[in-house]
C-alpha cells in the first residue's frame, strides 16, 4: 500500500536531469531546493559545478530559486545561496510546511506554480505534500548524512519500492499537489 503524502511527483537521480524548459512549460513559476545531498554534498560547502549550471539554465528559462534548508549552519547556508544567486530559507523545520510557505509567500508564488526539489523523502516529499506542492525527488548526492538520516534511509528506500525513475508521473494526470 501507498501511502500518497509520501510519494514523489517525479523521481529522477539528480537535479541536472530536471529540465528547466519543462518546469515552465507546466506552468511551475519557482523551485525551492534542498541544500544537503540536493544542492551541496553533505559536509561540503560549495554546490557542484553541475548544479551552478542548472541554476543558471533555469534563470535562462524565467524560474525563480529558492534555498529551503532545515541546515542550522547559518554560514553554509549563506555561501550556498550566494554561489547559486538565490535566497534562503533557513530553519525550515520540514516536514512542516512553515519554511516551505514562507519561501513561496517571499516570492510571490502560489503553490500549484511551485516545485520542491529534495533528496529525502520524510522530509521534503512529505514536507512538500502538506504544503500542497509537487516535489522531485532526486538520489543524495552521497552517502554520508547525519545521524538520524542514516537511520531514516532504509525505511524511506522501503517506502520508495516500486517508484519509478523518469518524468511519466509529471506528465500523467498528476499535475496538483504531490501525491
Amino acid at each position: 500500500m501507498r501511502i500518497s503524502a509520501l510519494t514523489p511527483w517525479c523521481r529522477l537521480h539528480a537535479l541536472s536531469e530536471v529540465d528547466p524548459a519543462e518546469l515552465r512549460a507546466m506552468g511551475v513559476r519557482l523551485v525551492l531546493l534542498d541544500r544537503d545531498n540536493t544542492c551541496v554534498p553533505r559536509g561540503e560547502v560549495d554546490p557542484a559545478p553541475d548544479v551552478i549550471a542548472w541554476c543558471a539554465r533555469a534563470r535562462k528559462q524565467g524560474l525563480r530559486l529558492a534555498l529551503v534548508s532545515n541546515n542550522w549552519s547559518l554560514a553554509a547556508l549563506r555561501h550556498t545561496s550566494e554561489a547559486l544567486s538565490a535566497p534562503v530559507v533557513t530553519f525550515a523545520l520540514k516536514p512542516l510546511p512553515f519554511g516551505l510557505r514562507r519561501a513561496m509567500d517571499g516570492a510571490g508564488v502560489p503553490a500549484e506554480q511551485t516545485v520542491l526539489v529534495g533528496d529525502q523523502l520524510l522530509t521534503d516529499v512529505l514536507g512538500g505534500s502538506f504544503a500542497g506542492i509537487r516535489v522531485i525527488l532526486v538520489d543524495p548526492q552521497t552517502e554520508r548524512d547525519v545521524i538520524h538520516t542514516r537511520l531514516l534511509r532504509p525505511v524511506e528506500a522501503r517506502l520508495l519500492e516500486g517508484v519509478p525513475y523518469g518524468w511519466e508521473r509529471a506528465h500523467g494526470k498528476r499535475t496538483g499537489k504531490a501525491s
